[in-house]
């Protein structure tokens, strides 16, 4: 496979990020209401990590982007804790690495903005994304925090940064 390039989000990646998202989403059959598949952020993502102590990633192969990620502040939360968002990837991205590569990416930037907590929410039938988040130090909670609007999603953990 050709080498793999992770950048931040251009407002042209807009569309093709929505439709990576949506499509992952519908491949692990989750649900449309109280995940981000239904986020209005998903058609404006460029816009909606333009903000301050945000950042949103994607991974190309060939220009084409197979997967992406983000953090930003989390909604309701601690001035302290971010919160890991709308990580997807691909099919034909799995297995190479690119999670935990993104991960690093994710975490470093989130370090850079003076965040002491990760935080974030997730599936789970999500098992391969459990699996890494778990090797990266994210422990598992009780409860939720914040307000995600991300009622569907059952599974949250946090990590020490």
């Amino acid at each position: 496979m050709n080498p793999i390039e992770i950048r931040e989000i251009q407002q042209k990646d807009n569309e093709t990020v929505a439709v990576v998202i949506r499509s992952v989403l519908l491949e692990h059959d989750v649900p449309k209401v109280g995940t981000a598949y239904a986020d209005s952020a998903l058609d404006c993502m460029f816009e909606t990590y333009n903000t301050p102590k945000s950042a949103y990633f994607v991974a190309l192969v060939n220009g084409k982007i197979i997967g992406c990620a983000g953090i930003a502040p989390l909604a309701n939360g601690s001035d302290d804790t971010c919160e890991l968002q709308k990580m997807y990837f691909l099919p034909e991205s799995r297995g190479l690495g690119l999670g935990s590569a993104m991960m690093k990416k994710c975490l470093e930037r989130a370090k850079v903005f003076g965040f002491s907590h990760c935080y974030l929410e997730t599936l789970p039938n999500m098992e391969a994304a459990r699996k890494l988040y778990e090797r990266t130090g994210f422990y598992y909670l009780d409860a939720p925090l914040g307000n995600t609007g991300h009622s569907s999603c059952p599974v949250w953990m946090i990590k020490d940064l």
